[in-house]
């Protein structure tokens, strides 16, 4: 029996990264270094305490992330974001924010264009080590599943593509009426919920939207933010509408027009994410708490 090939990711894999960790405190550097040399093999990790120090590295060496907390000695992330952008230019360069905060800041849209993604401290150093992983050496999951919920027949192909190539396995449908009967079939089978990862648009053609999906899973299914992790793909740029979204229920949003890389990895992290949780369920028999 035939095997598909392994996704080639090189394109997106750095063989030696180098990633800046940018905190006033210096156990924290040091929790978050350490973690991130046990998780990314080859890493560089260039660690400073706060806005001066991090241009000085900057202009000194390029690098390929950067993660910041969100409050600096003498400045914030934001600005240090836009640093990095000032420095780079074109190349790119994720900046993620690590706050206690992230997730405050994200629904209410404080962040600038200049920061690529948010995480929550909350989570802990080794879940935000694979998190950075995903960035700078993605690997595929065999046999993730991925619900995928997009009326375009132009644009799901494309975004399909995108999942397949990096491993994923891609249920795709056209409404939520749809998405969420297949997903009441197999509420009580063995297999439940049956995929791994539900991406939605919000604009859906019929009655129902990507938002009532949304809250379906979250309510009459009951499947919680491991259990079935949601991303919500929206050109909607309205803040009130993007805030209610991540109240009920998105685990991330994914802005359109999509980038391949920041799909990409958003999913692998959800998935790998949602994963960790399960493991810890089958090794004490207790649930993980759920995220968000």
């Amino acid at each position: 029996m035939s095997h598909p090939a392994a996704p080639d990711l090189r394109h997106l894999v750095s063989e030696s990264p180098r990633i800046m960790v940018v905190d006033g405190s210096k156990l924290v550097r040091r929790l978050i270094g350490d973690v991130l040399r046990q998780e990314v093999p080859n890493v560089d990790v260039v660690a400073c305490a706060g806005l001066a120090e991090a241009r000085e590295a900057l202009a000194a060496a390029p690098v390929d992330l950067v993660t910041t907390s969100l409050v600096l000695p003498d400045g914030d992330g934001q600005q240090l974001a836009r640093a990095v952008r000032e420095t780079v230019g074109q190349k790119y360069v994720p900046v993620i924010v690590v706050s206690a905060e992230a997730q405050a800041h994200l629904e209410r849209r404080r962040f600038t264009e200049d920061v690529t993604d948010y995480f929550d401290k909350g989570e802990g150093h080794q879940a935000l080590a694979t998190f950075v992983r995903g960035y700078v050496m993605p690997q595929a999951i065999p046999g993730a599943r991925v619900l995928y919920v997009e009326d375009s027949r132009t644009v799901a192909l494309a975004t399909r593509r995108m999942l397949q190539s990096h491993g994923m396995e891609v249920i795709h449908m056209i409404s939520a009426e749809e998405a969420i009967e297949w997903l009441r079939e197999r509420r009580d089978g063995a297999d439940a919920p049956g995929a791994d990862l539900l991406l939605t648009d919000v604009y859906l053609k019929g009655e129902l939207s990507g938002r009532d999906l949304l809250q379906a899973v979250r309510g009459e299914l009951d499947y919680g933010k491991r259990r079935l992790p949601v991303l919500v793909m929206t050109g909607d740029d309205n803040r009130v509408n993007q805030m209610a979204l991540l109240r009920d229920g998105a685990n991330d949003l994914v802005l359109k027009p999509i980038e391949e890389r920041l799909l990409v990895t958003k999913a692998l992290f959800q998935l790998r994410l949602a994963r960790l949780g399960v493991a810890t369920q089958d090794a004490t028999g207790v649930p993980a708490p759920a995220a968000g």
